[in-house]
């Protein structure tokens, strides 16, 4: 057997390592064969002892500093302008098979056993769904999702896990190096996301995962996951109106972005979709030979009793999407026998503990305060979703109206999710609650749409808010970092968005309650307060439940950004 050592990402690879590492897919920054300590072996015998030994290489041993450099360099391929705007070279999507040739990739990406999804809600849920029922067959699986809430690394899951970072640096460095080695300005480094998913291509094949699932970034038909060519079968989730400015101001238009990722021949689900969008769909599907199947919500019948990993039931019709584009992926490459959904009157045991015990962060998610002494006057429960269209606000409100009566009645602390447990408080009732929102959006985005609709819903199911809070992001688009990186307060942030988010709020309420004009412009008022950062608004918040005369729950929703819902649970976990 050979000797093996690591070695920094800025050392030299010996000659015979270089070569290996070129073929057989393992970074070439990683690790030195010591030859002198063995007698060659052929390159067949070679290639498969190191593969065997692929997962216990340490495969990026380079200091404490190394991971934030590795942030540093994917930061620097975030542009500073506007997604919707086309000026740059980098928007050109047949550069993506550009990237693809120059890391090596085409080859593996024709054997890549891809389940491909698009839409505007619920694709992260399909595919975490669908995920967890192929690891739960005993297949290896890749899941490739965005965006990160906390940790670049929730975007590449192998079987079920974040990629450790040992690993996401090996295969960083790699690829980053290479593509800085071999671009120019006629092919110029990839952008942020483009990068993301060609690592994740990298990654998965590197890996020898069984079956990739990736999640479209934006749109489909340029989003960089589309460089699969081939794969297995495609899903479209609910379409809604949403990255209007780039993908058009019709649903019509929208599903003609997102039927993108329809392959000849190769095989399509969706869901119940609005007539105009289902059209497009159809359309396109038509024209490529692809057999378009609409599925149906999952009904509780199938999965005998037990419940869904993701809360809300807006969640069944992306379990039942998930269980179509499984099945389809069982059947052809797993080989297996799998009845198709109509035919089952009740779901196989390896399906429903792969829907039962799917997980993802930032949907559905009830978390408590884990810095309020359980002992305190009251508690502190957020409930975070990461809802920023017009139709995901009211499938939010819905969820977080049934969510907040469910965990008011006795003893429902027990069941709260997602890690969630640890209340010690045995009951609450409606009188000691307040619901209270906090929220932010991107200014792309229309509140006079986003917020009329989570408060109309969530006041129809006899829920009221008593405060909103708005509050800008931590996290900034142009740097990808750690919660170390976080400001705690800037007293020079522009709030004008905020301000604007407040009006909106206010309007609403005037509306409702008739007050004096000019009440809304006020920057805090008995409805609703700007704060320069978030941490300001936890403050706050932490501060009225020490401050509060009885026991009073503060059940704080969270959403109109992934971002936001991120940098809170940043803020709330130890």
């Amino acid at each position: 057997m050979f000797a093996v050592s690591l070695i920094p990402r800025t050392t030299s690879c010996r000659l015979s390592s270089a070569f290996l590492c070129h073929h057989l897919s393992i970074p070439s920054s990683t690790l030195r064969l010591h030859h002198h300590q063995y007698q060659p072996p052929s390159l067949t015998s070679l290639s498969f002892q190191i593969r065997s030994l692929r997962n216990q290489i340490d495969m990026a041993a380079q200091g404490d500093s190394s991971y934030e450099e590795a942030l540093a360099a994917l930061s620097s391929l975030i542009t500073k302008r506007s997604r919707a705007d086309k000026s740059n070279n980098g928007d050109r999507f047949e550069l993506v098979f550009d990237y693809l040739k120059l890391l090596d990739l085409e080859e593996d990406m024709l054997k890549m056993k891809v389940i491909h999804v698009a839409g505007t809600k619920g694709k992260g849920s399909t595919c975490a769904f669908t995920e967890s029922i192929l690891r739960n067959h005993g297949f290896r699986t890749g899941l490739f999702t965005s965006p990160h809430l906390i940790d670049v690394r929730e975007r590449f899951r192998l079987d079920g896990v974040d990629i450790s970072e040992e690993n996401f640096l090996g295969y960083f460095w790699w690829c980053y190096n290479r593509l800085k080695e071999r671009t120019n300005e006629e092919i110029p480094m990839p952008t942020y996301f483009r990068f993301l998913a060609l690592l994740a291509f990298k990654i998965f094949a590197a890996e020898e995962v069984d079956a990739a699932i990736l999640e479209v970034g934006l749109g489909g038909k340029f989003d960089a996951t589309n460089a699969v060519q081939k794969p297995v079968v495609c899903g479209i989730s609910s379409l809604g109106y949403d990255h209007m400015e780039i993908l058009g101001d019709t649903l019509g238009k929208i599903a003609g972005e997102k039927a993108g990722i329809f392959k000849l021949g190769v095989p399509a689900f969706t869901v119940p979709q609005p007539d105009e969008a289902m059209r497009v769909l159809e359309q396109k599907a038509s024209e490529l030979d692809v057999n378009l199947e609409v599925v149906q919500p999952l009904t509780a019948r199938l999965l005998s009793g037990q419940k869904l990993g993701l809360d809300g039931d807006h969640q069944y019709v992306n379990a039942g999407l998930a269980v179509s584009l499984a099945t389809t992926w069982l059947q052809t490459i797993g080989k297996l026998e799998v009845q198709s959904p109509p035919q089952m009157s009740i779901l196989p045991e390896k399906f429903i503990r792969g829907l039962a015990t799917a997980s993802l962060q930032g949907r559905a998610q009830v978390v408590p305060d884990q810095f309020i002494e359980s002992r305190t006057s009251g508690d502190l429960v957020f409930y975070l979703d990461g809802a920023h269209s017009p139709e995901s606000m009211e499938v939010c409100a819905k969820w977080f109206s049934s969510a907040v009566k469910g965990d008011n009645q006795p003893e429902s602390s027990k069941h709260l999710v997602n890690g969630s447990a640890g209340s010690s408080h045995d009951k609450w009732s409606s009188e000691t609650c307040q619901q209270i929102l906090l929220f932010n959006c991107m200014s792309v985005r229309d509140p006079n749409l986003l917020l009329p609709h989570l408060r109309n819903t969530c006041a129809n199911h006899g829920i009221h808010f008593t405060k909103a809070l708005f509050v800008p992001n931590m996290s900034v688009y142009h740097k990808v970092g750690t919660a170390a990186d976080l400001p705690e307060n800037d007293p020079h942030v522009d709030l004008s968005w905020q301000f604007t988010l407040q009006k909106v709020w206010e309007s609403l309420v005037k509306s409702d309650k008739g007050y004096a004009e000019g009440d809304e412009d006020r920057s805090s008022s008995g409805n609703s307060e700007v704060f320069t950062s978030l941490p300001m608004a936890i403050k706050w918040l932490r501060d009225s439940v020490h401050e509060s005369s009885s026991k009073t729950r503060f059940q704080v929703l969270v959403t109109g950004s992934l971002h936001l819902v991120g940098d809170v649970l940043r803020s709330i976990r130890k």
